[in-house]
Parts: C-alpha cells; sequence; structure tokens
C-alpha cells in the first residue's frame, strides 16, 4: 500500500525568490545530512537546503559569464562540494568557504557530464565520451588523456552504484534512434556494452535503476505510455560480443480509460514506482499529475494533480518527493507499505496494517531478491536458536537435508550451477516439496526459471516451463513473467496452455496472444506443436477435398446455405471440414484462438485494446466467429463438439467486442462488405427462426398440460390442429 502524504513548498524558483534559483531547476542531489539536500540552479548557483525547516544553510556562485553545467554534488566521505563549470572546470570547496574564486580549481582535459557521489566509494566522474574516472585519480593528473569511449553517441542518463567494496557506473546513450547501455566497473577496469531492444512506437525517454545481488535491474518510461523492466547482470563474459538486452513490460499507465504520458519515473520499493506525467483521456483537457504504481498487482496506488504544472524532473530521497510546481519547489511525504492485494485495491483494513508479516511472501520473490530474502530467514533462525546448546545447535545443522531447503536456498545455492544441474535440482526438489504454499513456491520457481534464461538467450527450458503449467494449479498473478517471456518467444503452446489453465491473465495478455496467433502464419503453424483438442472433431486434419454433400439438419440448416454465406471470396486460406464445410484458418490456427475465446476477460478493459487489432487481422478474426457461429447453429444443442470448445455464448460475446471495435473499419473495407452482409443475413434467418418458434411457445406449453390433465393409462390416438 502506498500514499502521498503531507506536502509543503521548499523555496520559490522565480527572480525574486532570493536564493538564487531564478534560471530554473538543473538537479537536486542529497547533501551532507539526510535532512539536507543540494539544488544546482541552470545557471551558476548551488544552495545547501535544510529541508524540515525549508531554510537555506548556504549559497555559491561562479562568475558572471560561467555556468555551471552539471549538478553539484557533495563528498560524503570529506564532507566537500564538487563543482564543473564551462564543461572542463572543476571546483573544490568546504561549507565555510564563501568565493568560489579563491577554492580549488582544475581543468580538465575533456567535458564532463555528470559526477555521481557514492557514500562509501567517494566521487565518480562520467565524462561526455564515456571515459570513467574516480575523483582521487583524476585529482592526481587533472590534464590526463580521457579515452573516447562512445563514438557519435550521446549519454541520455547515468547512474552509480556500490557492488560490495567496487563502484560501477551504468549509463544510457542514443545513436540514430537506437538506444545502448555501458556497465563500469572501476576496480577491475571491465566495461560492458549492450544494444536495448527496440520496439515500434517505444522509445524510451526516461530511465532509473537499481542494483541488487549483482543485478542491474534497469526501468525505461517509453513514449507508448509503459515502463519496461531490463535485466543486466554483473557477472558476463569479455569475450561476448555486443549483446542485445531484452525488456519486458512490467507496467501499462492507464487506468479506467485515462492515459499518462509519463516524463520521469523513480523506484521506491520493490513493487512500487513513481511516475510524474499528464494524465490524458479522450475529450477532456490534460492533467499534469504524480502517481504511485504498484507494478506487482498493476494497479494505481494514488495520484495528485498538479495544476499549476512541472518540469517534468521528479527527484526521491528520504520518503520525501521534490519536483518543480508553478514557481516554487514543492515536497510531498510519501509511505509505501508492504504489498498485498487487499491494500493493492484497496481493501486493505487499518487494524490489519500493523501485521507485516501477514502479508509477507517471501517464497514469492524474484531472483534478484533471494539474498535479502535468504539473509532475512537466516536472522530468523538464529534468533530462534539463541536459546538451543551448541551441542543441539550443531545437531540440528547435521539433520539438515537438501530436500529441507527452502526455494530461496535452492535457488541461490544454484545461481551459478550448469543449466544441466540447474533444472534437475529442481525437478528434484519439486517432486518433493511439500510446503503450505505450494503453488506461490512453484510461482517463484517459475519466475527464477525466466530469469535465467532472459540472462542466458540459449538456455530455454520449454518442456520444463510447460509440464509445470500442465501439472500445477498456478495463476497469472503467481508468475506474471512466464506469459510475457512466451510471448517474446513466441511459444504459441505454452501461451495455449496458459490461456487455458491460467484464471486471472490481464486483458492486455490475452490481446497480445490474440494478434500473435492471428499474426502468425499457416505455414509456420504447420510444424508448431499445439493442442487441437478443441478443434479435432469439426475439422479435418488431413484437408482432403471432400465432395460436398448437402443436407437438412435438425436446426433447419444445410451446408448449401453455408457455402452461399462464405462466397467465393474467402477460399484461398480456407480448409474443409469434416462435412464439407469452409473454415478461414488452420486447424493450428483455430485451436489457438480457442483458447483465447474461452479465457476470462473484462470488456471495458479489452475492448481498447482490441481497437489497437490491425484491420486485416480483425476481418480474418470476425470470419473465424461467424465460422464458428454457423458450426453451432448446424445442432440443436448449440454446441461444438470436443473438449475445450467455446461455447456459443462465447462466440457471440467475441463476436459483438470485434464489431464494436472495428465496426468503422469494417464498414469501410471492401473486403468485409460480404462478410459484414452475410452475418446479417445470417443473424436474420436466426432470428425469424426463433420468432416463429416463440408463436407457437405457448401453444406447446399449453398441449404439455393438457397431457399431465389426462388418464394416461387409455391407449388412444389425437390429432390436435395449431391455428
Amino acid at each position: 500500500m502506498a500514499a502521498l502524504c503531507e506536502s509543503f513548498t521548499l523555496c520559490g524558483l522565480g527572480p525574486s525568490s532570493g536564493v538564487g534559483l531564478g534560471g530554473g531547476l538543473l538537479a537536486l542531489e542529497p547533501g551532507p545530512d539526510p535532512d539536507h539536500v543540494l539544488l544546482t540552479d541552470r545557471g551558476r548557483t548551488a544552495t545547501l537546503f535544510k529541508v524540515s525547516d525549508q531554510k537555506p544553510l548556504g549559497c555559491w556562485s561562479v562568475k558572471h559569464g560561467q555556468m555551471i553545467t552539471c549538478p553539484v554534488v557533495c563528498n560524503f566521505e570529506t564532507h566537500e562540494y564538487i563543482a564543473v563549470h564551462d564543461d572542463k572546470v572543476l571546483r573544490i570547496w568546504k561549507e565555510k568557504d564563501i568565493n568560489l574564486d579563491k577554492v580549488f580549481k582544475a581543468t580538465l582535459s575533456a567535458e564532463v557530464y555528470r559526477i555521481h557521489s557514492l557514500p562509501s566509494g567517494g566521487p565518480v566522474v562520467l565524462f561526455r565520451g564515456g571515459g570513467v574516472r574516480t575523483l582521487d585519480v583524476l585529482l592526481e593528473a587533472p590534464q590526463q588523456e580521457i579515452e573516447n569511449v562512445i563514438s557519435d553517441e550521446v549519454i541520455k542518463w547515468s547512474e552509480a552504484f556500490m557492488e560490495g567494496q567496487q563502484p560501477v557506473l551504468t549509463f544510457a546513450t542514443e545513436k540514430d534512434g537506437d538506444f545502448f547501455v555501458y556497465v563500469q566497473k572501476l576496480k577491475t577496469n571491465s566495461l560492458h556494452r549492450f544494444k536495448l531492444e527496440q520496439q515500434e512506437f517505444s522509445k524510451p525517454s526516461s530511465f532509473t535503476a537499481y542494483l541488487k545481488n549483482q543485478i542491474i535491474t534497469l526501468l525505461c518510461l517509453c513514449s507508448n505510455d509503459c515502463v519496461y523492466k531490463v535485466l543486466i547482470p554483473l557477472q558476463q563474459n569479455t569475450e561476448e560480443e555486443e549483446q542485445i538486452l531484452s525488456r519486458s513490460r512490467l507496467l501499462t499507465l492507464s487506468v479506467s480509460g485515462s492515459v499518462l504520458k509519463g516524463t520521469s519515473v523513480v523506484v521506491l520499493d520493490k513493487d512500487h514506482i513513481a511516475v510524474l506525467g499528464s494524465l490524458t483521456a479522450s475529450g477532456e483537457e490534460s492533467k499534469e499529475c504524480l502517481t504511485i504504481w504498484n507494478t506487482k498487482f498493476q494497479t494505481l496506488q494514488t495520484s495528485k494533480e498538479l495544476p499549476l504544472g512541472t518540469s517534468g524532473q521528479l527527484w526521491c530521497y528520504e520518503e520525501k518527493f521534490f519536483f518543480t510546481h508553478g514557481k516554487v519547489l514543492t515536497v510531498i511525504m510519501y509511505k509505501c507499505e508492504t504489498s498485498s492485494l487487499a491494500a493493492a485495491v484497496g481493501k486493505l483494513k487499518d487494524s490489519q496494517t500493523p501485521d507485516v508479516s501477514a502479508f509477507v511472501n517471501w517464497n514469492t520473490l524474484g531472483d534478484e531478491e533471494l539474498v535479502v530474502s535468504f539473509q532475512s530467514q537466516q536472522s530468523v533462525d538464529l534468533k530462534s536458536e539463541s536459546k538451543m546448546t551448541l551441542r543441539s545447535k550443531r545437531n540440528s545443522v547435521d539433520e539438515v537435508q537438501p530436500n529441507d531447503l527452502s526455494v530461496g536456498q535452492l535457488l541461490l545455492n544454484l545461481k551459478d550451477a550448469s543449466t544441466t544441474a540447474f533444472e534437475g535440482e529442481l525437478r528434484q526438489w519439486m517432486s518433493k516439496a511439500q510446503t503450505p504454499d505450494l503453488q506461490a513456491t512453484i510461482g517463484c520457481v517459475v519466475t527464477a526459471l525466466v530469469n535465467r534464461c532472459r540472462t542466458n538467450p540459449k538456455y530455454y527450458p520449454r518442456s520444463f516451463l510447460l509440464q509445470i503449467v500442465q501439472t500445477r494449479d498456478l495463476s497469472y498473478s503467481l508468475c506474471p513473467d512466464l506469459m510475457v517471456f512466451a510471448l517474446e518467444r513466441k511459444d504459441v503452446r505454452l501461451l495455449q496452455t496458459c490461456l487455458q489453465r491460467f484464471p486471472d491473465i490481464p486483458d492486455e495478455i490475452t490481446y497480445a496472444c490474440l494478434k500473435l496467433f492471428l499474426s502468425i502464419s499457416e505455414a509456420y503453424l504447420q510444424g508448431a506443436d499445439v493442442n487441437l483438442d478443441s478443434v479435432i472433431c469439426y475439422i479435418d486434419m488431413e484437408f482432403n477435398n471432400k465432395e460436398v454433400k448437402t443436407e437438412v439438419v435438425e436446426n433447419g440448416f444445410s451446408t448449401e446455405l453455408e457455402q452461399d454465406i462464405w462466397g467465393t471470396e474467402y477460399t484461398k486460406e480456407t480448409h474443409l471440414t469434416n462435412d464439407g464445410e469452409l473454415c478461414p484458418v488452420g486447424p493450428q490456427k483455430a485451436a489457438l484462438l480457442n483458447s483465447v475465446l474461452r479465457s476470462a476477460y473484462t470488456e471495458t478493459f479489452l475492448l481498447p485494446h482490441l481497437k489497437n487489432l490491425p484491420a486485416q487481422q480483425a476481418v480474418l478474426f470476425l470470419r473465424y466467429l461467424f465460422y464458428l457461429y454457423v458450426k453451432c447453429s448446424e445442432k440443436i444443442n448449440t454446441a461444438l463438439p470436443g473438449t475445450n470448445s467455446p461455447s456459443i455464448n462465447q462466440i457471440i460475446d467475441w463476436m459483438c467486442l470485434v464489431l464494436d471495435a472495428h465496426f468503422t473499419v469494417m464498414v469501410m473495407l471492401p473486403e468485409a462488405k460480404a462478410l459484414l452482409s452475410n452475418l446479417h443475413k445470417f443473424v436474420r434467418a436466426q432470428v425469424r427462426l426463433y420468432s416463429e418458434l416463440n408463436k407457437i411457445e405457448g401453444s406447446l406449453r399449453e398441449l404439455q398440460r393438457l397431457n399431465h390433465q389426462k388418464d394416461s393409462q387409455t391407449y388412444s390416438i389425437e390429432v390436435l390442429e395449431i391455428i
């Protein structure tokens, strides 16, 4: 659960503010104390503020004609301040200094992009050419040559971390629309370059990242109003060529028909992010607002409208948001509590809040959180063992078997194991695991497998994942990365199984599966592994061209009528069924589409996604739905044969959805005109048939009543006329 608390103004930003921030705010950095922040003006001034008192503690400016070109930072080890003006001139001073002309000055040989100050690693300097130096190394020879790592690339973002005792710096660059990510380890002087996977209409506009368990998690706020997650392991093979980083969609910034056009994103904890941007809805004026999202349950937790507008920048320190609002710098405090489904949907009771352990399930943590959970479990175990004797402790340790390991401990032990050993140990553990929350634990195993596949693209345990989904009662929420990863790999069998087994698939993922199934060619699907149980009873697997026979069946329907309905325009991609009727798709694609038709959805949330379905795919899908509708109408019970076949109600509901989403396009498309006309004729014939049946319904009921009243022991033949 996350909430925005009280807000206040830290300082003004106009010319009359009195703190030298008239040129606007360039950046905000933490000060030497948790209650201090360091503001850098888009000009020549830096100001130190005490947040709780909303008062400036110091203000320093460079001379007229000079300009500070990167954010001023604090050296946490020496409590000195570091600034760069005019791209190459370095200044270092203490808080008691007043005149920057009299403080330490060094002219560097290359332009500085940014300085990052680490609490225990000292300042790290990133140059515009991609070169990296610690401040101590740089001060030994300020005029030393700085290598040019990037060529014709522009740095868009950078961040520094501490991995143990080693500083690690990562930065993102752009060249001709392509984005690259660099990871530099300073002590080992190793540099790795990655190319960020590009998707159409999803250009990154803002980045943020955090480091945990030797994995950098990079979050990208993209132009398609989505936040993507990229995992970058620090352990890399130096002999490998440039790798392409795949990204998975973490969150879609839309709710109730409104879309958030984000400008900045920051990470709050493992389940929450904050996004600053403009909330737009059709027919309404956009409103700038600050939002907090739950990434685990894909929900908007809270938001605050900002009517005076912002600069699009957002900073977060010590559970406080900092951003410009109109002509002032505003501070909003927030709180984030342990994520739970009840909190995500706003149903968490106050009485439950203190009992945090009731909502924490350590077995559902991802790979990057296993070390933290393992350490937490160890600390609990040590406390419980404090009353034992040394001998009993030794005995308890000796009795621990591999099968008694928790999933967090097991995955931690197998982190560096080979793929064969990794999969084998997981299979053995799953066959013997007996835990109260086994499904959640298995979901954690699936997430670990997916994460391993992302870090090692050559590894893909398809049969193992398929076996887990088929034999375990999982859900989408227990392993949300699985279907996203299957979509990336175009694994139609795994997606089909997930659609059949998972009860809580988001509508966005259902739409993505539908779009993928419709876009894959029939030739590709011929060799694909697809479960055909839902179509094998009404589509001929051999596709033999049988003689078309005309017969009248129970519902007053004939195959001649069906052939007339489909017409001759749709014979290019059709397949003959057992009765000689035409199906617009092959059996593999039909089986995949059936799995989509049977999945649960919410019309309000699915309809906006269906509107993005390409027109040709929408026509093909509607043709298949029409075909199923005709097949259902052949029999009195209006049901398709076979297992896992869609019902007539599901078929009609999906037809209505497609027509609602694409009616205008369907009317204007020439190839859809005949389809709509035939659909209209068939539905009209069905309405006429049911109308006639309704007319005699009263007479049939009356006959049934008369038959019950008569003596059933006497034999008689009666002829009744229905007028």
